[in-house]
């Protein structure tokens, strides 16, 4: 069975399938859909979860093995097997086949994969699943579809938004949603309850600008390196997702790349601000950074995007933070860090390892 993401909660209401796979390129509904099938599975007894992590040198016979030992401390289990590889390979797909054919009763088989390739939900594996359980892809919502998400978000956290609300929210988040759903919850910690304006949304999004990865991105482009360095600070601190910064600095480095390289072609940056939707009174901050950052400098700047995703992602074995930093600082400084540099305890990165490009935010 294929479902949605709307339709898992009621799906989930009229009982469990005995496998599921959660994949795709939107990671908070990622997030959402396996913690919706985890608490079903408490609900509904399974109180017992067993975490496999996939990677490249994992054992396949190692989910027949957990399938086949009886639990010690409960008669009912959900199995969580997260794969961080984009294929699954030779392996892999005889080892889910053959699970699909011999599931346990009493177990639950949660199959979480952010970075599988598209062409593998057609292979035998994908379709043993379709056919045992459910198989649910979530992308990222655009246009309508992401406002009316975005107004149901705010409605089940209290609001009751006034016509335009979710709009203007969305045009600030730029369609992100990981971005919406922390400022859904920030307004909820600064804001009571109720009627929400647009003045309201402006007004509480202004007390909160501290916390703005936004603001980091602007920090960055105007070159201003303390700043920098004291946001992400205070974003490190706040417990804000690692994924988020992310988004927000590969952003601007994709902007700045796109103007770098029409530049190099003689060409007129109008079409690239239109396509990255920079806003008129932020093109000369844009335009400033773009005379000290390179072509070559942004390309690197890219790959160290690509490395702190895998280490987001668990793919590699640095830490996300200090790689946020390096990519900021150099994004503020440019390829040099001329008087007043500022320097970062990170040793310089391993070279960039291959990703999925499904799994590339920028």
């Amino acid at each position: 069975m294929r479902l949605r993401y709307p339709q898992l909660a009621g799906h989930l209401r009229q009982g469990l399938s005995p496998v599921y796979l959660v994949s795709g390129a939107e990671p908070l509904q990622l997030r959402d859909a396996a913690q919706a099938i985890r608490i079903a599975a408490g609900a509904a007894g399974f109180d017992e979860r067993e975490v496999l992590d996939q990677d490249a040198a994992f054992d396949w016979r190692t989910l027949a093995a957990t399938r086949e030992t009886l639990s010690l401390f409960s008669r009912r289990r959900l199995i969580e097997l997260r794969i961080a590889t984009p294929r699954l390979g030779r392996d892999g797909g005889a080892a889910l086949r053959d699970h699909c054919a011999h599931a346990p009763v009493d177990d639950r088989l949660l199959i979480v994969a952010p970075n599988l390739e598209r062409k593998e939900l057609k292979a035998a594996w994908a379709q043993a699943v379709d056919q045992a359980g459910v198989i649910l892809e979530v992308w990222p919502l655009t246009g309508r579809a992401f406002v009316a998400w975005l107004e149901e978000r705010l409605r089940a956290a209290g609001f009751q938004p006034a016509s335009g609300v979710a709009t203007l929210l969305a045009e600030r988040v730029e369609g992100n949603m990981l971005a919406a759903a922390q400022e859904v919850e920030k307004l909820a910690l600064i804001h009571d309850g109720g009627p929400l304006t647009e003045a309201a949304l402006l007004a509480a999004v202004g007390d909160s600008a501290r916390f703005d990865v936004f603001a980091l991105g602007d920090a960055a482009l105007a070159g201003e390196r303390a700043r920098v360095h004291r946001i992400l600070a205070v974003l490190a601190a706040d417990g804000t997702a690692e994924a988020l910064v992310l988004w927000s600095l590969a952003r601007e480095v994709r902007l700045l790349a796109a103007a770098a390289f029409a530049r190099r072609q003689g060409q007129d940056l109008a079409p690239v601000f239109a396509a990255h939707q920079v806003r008129q009174t932020r093109q000369g901050l844009v335009q400033r950074a773009l005379a000290r950052s390179p072509l070559a400098h942004l390309h690197r700047l890219l790959e160290q995007c690509a490395e702190a995703d895998a280490s987001i992602k668990g793919t590699l074995t640095s830490v996300p933070w200090p790689l946020l930093t390096e990519i900021a600082d150099g994004l503020a400084r440019g390829p040099a860090g001329g008087r007043g540099a500022m320097t970062t305890s990170r040793q310089p990165p391993e070279p960039p390892r291959p990703i999925s490009a499904r799994g590339q935010i920028w």
